[in-house]
């Protein structure tokens, strides 16, 4: 959530940071106009409870002297009567204004290119190199289906479109892909989790996922308790601290977690209904950091980093983008893409996202931190995907393929895959 100081010390700059995220400057205005009449609200609350005391104290005096307080009492009572219409109107003021407050995405950082979409994304890094191939080569969904270790046609029998059963070795090969994964980043310093895969509304609003994004997810209803699938590891490995203060020496803390990521998809009906790239379930390994603010961006380049190293182990050619400010996630000021090629689609495809969202979760969800001065602030927290797992499986599959429909196992996996080098027929 941003800072309401911050809007109010200079709207205009926050309506131009925030134009090309899609917001308009009447939204601004208005959360500007409802701070301002919160605050009066609160100067004029003050000024009569100021006032009720002040009677109250004659009130005192005069039964005390054993005279007629009557007078007063009814002063104090209009008073009270005010003071309680004011609380009114204050409840009514802070409603509104946190409702726009909450929808408002972060402001991007100054070094992020400025556009409203992905046109405006630019790339500043490329590595490896594509592969030539002798033949045309088939997408990995084919791949899979002929070599039985992907069966699209039976999840869709059981659970329904965008679900996948992983048979034989193809499921040896997606365990083999999070186990190297989180192998890495565990030798990076990144403390391994396993968390909850159901969170409340409260570590969903924490994350920035609710209020605005609450059709992109699956929530259990229950009356009392409802809960929501996670649609990334990031909720339940951000929320660990909600609430809490930490020291400063305890900074940077690095969580990594491997889980299912559950995803309504909604809005994406048409885009890649075949295949492991947009899945309704899908598993991701996940990088969480809790930072100081004057270590967070040099924090984001060296996550970024680290998910790059997983696609340079695997030999998986991939680019990386610099996301432009109207494109980047709601509470990122600063997000990179890594895109992997992928042959059959001839083009990159996302498979990470690395994002520094600066103070704007660890405000909704009080996460901070008491400096060596004793002061207390709020840290930042950074997210990223370390990677996603089936767009990894389906980046090799492509990538390695050979003309016979067999696959080569990347030589960093075969050790996790028991020692098998090639997936035949």
């Amino acid at each position: 959530m941003l800072d309401i100081k911050q809007i109010r010390k200079d709207p205009q700059w926050a309506k131009d940071k925030l134009a090309s995220r899609g917001v308009t400057a009447q939204q601004i205005d208005e959360v500007v106009e409802l701070d301002s009449k919160r605050r009066e609200i609160l100067v004029e609350t003050e000024n009569l409870k100021a006032q009720r005391n002040e009677v109250s104290q004659k009130i005192a005096q005069a039964k005390r002297n054993k005279e007629d307080a009557s007078s007063q009492i009814k002063s104090m009572q209009d008073v009270s009567a005010q003071i309680k219409d004011l609380d009114n109107q204050l409840n009514d003021v802070d409603e509104k204004m946190n409702y726009i407050l909450v929808r408002l995405p972060n402001f991007p950082d100054d070094s992020v290119p400025v556009g409203p979409d992905e046109s405006f994304n630019e790339e500043v890094k490329k590595w490896g190199d594509i592969r030539k191939f002798d033949f045309e080569p088939k997408a990995h969904f084919e791949i899979g289906e002929e070599l039985g270790i992907l069966d699209f046609e039976r999840a869709a029998k059981v659970s329904g479109s965008r679900f996948v059963y992983y048979v034989g070795l193809g499921a040896r090969l997606e365990r083999a892909v999070y186990s190297f994964m989180l192998d890495q980043h565990a030798q990076e310093g990144y403390k391994e989790m396993i968390t909850p895969y159901l969170v409340n509304n409260d570590s969903m609003f924490g994350t920035s996922q609710f209020p605005k994004f609450t059709e992109d997810v699956y929530t259990v209803l229950n009356e009392e308790d409802p809960l929501t699938l996670i649609p990334t590891a990031e909720v339940p490995l951000t929320n660990f601290y909600r609430g809490e203060i930490l020291d400063e020496d305890q900074l940077p803390q690095k969580f990594t977690a491997l889980s299912p990521s559950f995803r309504s998809e909604a809005g994406s009906a048409g885009r890649d209904t075949r295949g492991l790239i947009r899945m309704h379930q899908f598993n991701k390994v996940e990088m969480v950091k809790f930072t100081t603010p004057e270590s967070s961006y040099d924090e984001l380049e060296k996550m970024t980093r680290n998910a790059e190293n997983i696609l340079e182990k695997l030999n998986l050619p991939y680019h990386r983008i610099v996301l432009a400010s109207g494109d980047a996630s709601f509470s990122a000021a600063k997000t990179y893409d890594l895109e992997v090629w992928l042959p059959a689609q001839d083009m990159y495809r996302e498979i990470s996202s690395c994002s520094d969202c600066i103070d704007f979760q660890a405000r909704r969800a009080q996460i901070r931190y008491r400096d060596s001065d004793g002061k207390v602030k709020l840290l930042h927290t950074l997210n990223g995907s370390g990677l996603a797992v089936g767009r990894t499986v389906a980046a090799i599959l492509e990538n390695y393929q050979n003309e016979d429909g067999s696959v080569t196992i990347p030589e960093a996996l075969v050790p996790y895959m028991g020692g098998v080098t090639k997936i035949t027929k």
